[in-house]
């Protein structure tokens, strides 16, 4: 992984959506996109925070029910996140040392830019790059 940086691998567009968003509807995005993550971002495309699949299962383990909930009562606020221009190496020992499974991939000036997962690194590692997701709006 010498010499790979994030931005090779990494996937981009990334799904987003806002921390006010009804948390049932970004489950069904999620599900309808076969994604494990959304990032969520302000109106200027700033890191606020990631809401994962784990984080469903403590929707689901509290009552399940998603009613008036939005993502903000579930997501986590202050994501490890890395750069395009990062080693790919760097990347796998953050998400090791932190236990996570997706790193938001940021720029200071564009934001949110992609997301780099474990189905990402194990793609790159078998050889097989993934497909850029399609953009949606």
């Amino acid at each position: 992984m010498d010499d790979v940086f994030v931005g090779r691998i990494m996937s981009s567009p990334v799904t987003t959506v806002a921390a006010d968003a009804n948390a049932k509807a970004a489950a069904k995005r999620m599900l309808d996109e076969n994604i494990s993550s959304v990032v969520v971002v302000d109106t200027d495309r700033e890191l606020r925070g990631i809401l994962t699949s784990t984080d469903f299962v403590e929707i689901a383990a509290e009552d399940g029910d998603t009613t008036g909930l939005t993502v903000s009562d579930f997501m986590t606020t202050d994501p490890v996140t890395v750069t395009a221009n990062d080693p790919v190496e760097a990347a796998a020992s953050l998400m090791l040392d932190h236990g996570v499974h997706h790193l938001p991939v940021v720029d200071k000036t564009e934001g949110v830019v992609g997301m780099l997962t474990t189905t990402d690194m194990t793609a790159y590692v078998s050889g097989i790059e993934q497909s850029p997701a399609p953009v949606l709006g």
